[in-house]
């Protein structure tokens, strides 16, 4: 546990001394011209394939990819279809934690959840074995189906509430269920059943099976745009404020921790590998996308369904790459 409270607040620190740093200001660049240059360069890159253990998803277009970048004063700048609508997967995950530290403050992220990255699978069973912490990190599987137990509700609807009100704070849009999505990972969610039932057997579970479970499946079938994507993101890179709306997501002081997070383990097991190559706080999804955020200036979010063995959306991963490099946006550079 010391280990992890020293690790957590290591990156903590880091990150926040980053935000009073001074990369390449986005003002000194045309991030226009910069969306559609990327866009332009990765279009035909087609390695990587749709995930099918969720039926939908192996349905949607491949060729599909979007670009946006959400700046922190609320510019914004997108190339390719940006108004696509796609599920937002695993993201929603690095945002429903917001929810449940506005609720319930920080610390109940670390004791009843954990924060360590698992060096595992997103869905990964045996994670939950190997380690005392059981759920171990919120943007895994595990962590995530805790964290929306954790919130806390009279009933299933006003969690519901709950969870998609937030989640519409970040976008400062109205957002809708995919349903196709919902009904296709609720008929093939028989992994996350089993994992919800196993951390409730070791009483790191802390409401209804099937409840925390279906609400959870019907998180990530929520359907964003990579517009959306990135004023989330910018949310996140202005101190928690949604720089479109003016409205209050999340308490800053709670924004470092959740970058934190993100930057152990938004990229599933190879989240140390992005941050070795990008040096961004980032959150992907199979549904194909990916969200960066450069704290203090932008966010950045890249949609491309084909993903890698971890999850991550290939053309994604790159279009991301190659915009953080040419903004210098690292938060060890």
């Amino acid at each position: 546990m010391m280990r992890t409270l020293m690790t957590q607040r290591f990156v903590v620190l880091f990150i926040s001394l980053f935000m009073l740093s001074s990369p390449l200001h986005a003002a000194e660049v045309d991030l226009q011209q910069l969306v559609n240059d990327v866009h332009k360069q990765f279009a035909s890159h087609n390695e990587g394939k749709n995930p099918d253990y969720i039926p939908a998803l192996a349905a949607v277009d491949s060729d599909l990819f979007a670009i946006s970048i959400v700046t922190a004063d609320g510019k914004k700048y997108s190339a390719g279809d940006k108004d696509h609508s796609f599920s937002i997967q695993s993201i929603a995950k690095a945002f429903n934690l917001a929810a449940l530290m506005n609720q319930q403050g920080d610390q109940v992220v670390v004791d009843k959840i954990g924060v360590n990255a698992t060096g595992l699978p997103f869905s990964s069973i045996m994670a939950i074995e190997l380690n005392e912490e059981r759920s171990v990190n919120p943007l895994v599987n595990a962590g995530a189906i805790a964290t929306v137990s954790l919130i806390k509700a009279k009933n299933a609807k006003q969690k519901w509430n709950i969870i998609e009100s937030n989640l519409e704070n970040f976008t400062g849009t109205d957002l809708k269920v995919q349903k196709n999505i919902y009904k296709s990972e609720t008929d093939t969610n028989v992994k996350n059943q089993s994992i919800a039932r196993l951390l409730s057997n070791y009483g790191r579970l802390y409401d209804d099976i099937e409840v925390s479970v279906d609400l959870y499946t019907r998180m990530c079938s929520v359907g964003v745009n990579t517009e959306e994507l990135a004023i989330m993101g910018a949310t996140y890179a202005n101190a928690g404020i949604n720089p479109m709306t003016k409205k209050e997501a999340v308490k800053a002081e709670n924004v470092p921790k959740l970058l934190a997070v993100m930057a152990t383990s938004g990229l599933y097991d190879d989240s140390g590998l992005w941050l070795y190559k990008v040096g961004l706080p980032a959150k992907s999804g199979v549904g194909g996308g990916i969200i960066a955020v450069m704290p203090g200036k932008y966010g950045i979010a890249a949609f491309s369904p084909p993903v890698d063995a971890a999850g991550n959306s290939v053309r994604a991963q790159l279009a991301i790459e190659e915009i953080a490099k040419r903004l210098k946006a690292n938060v060890f550079q």
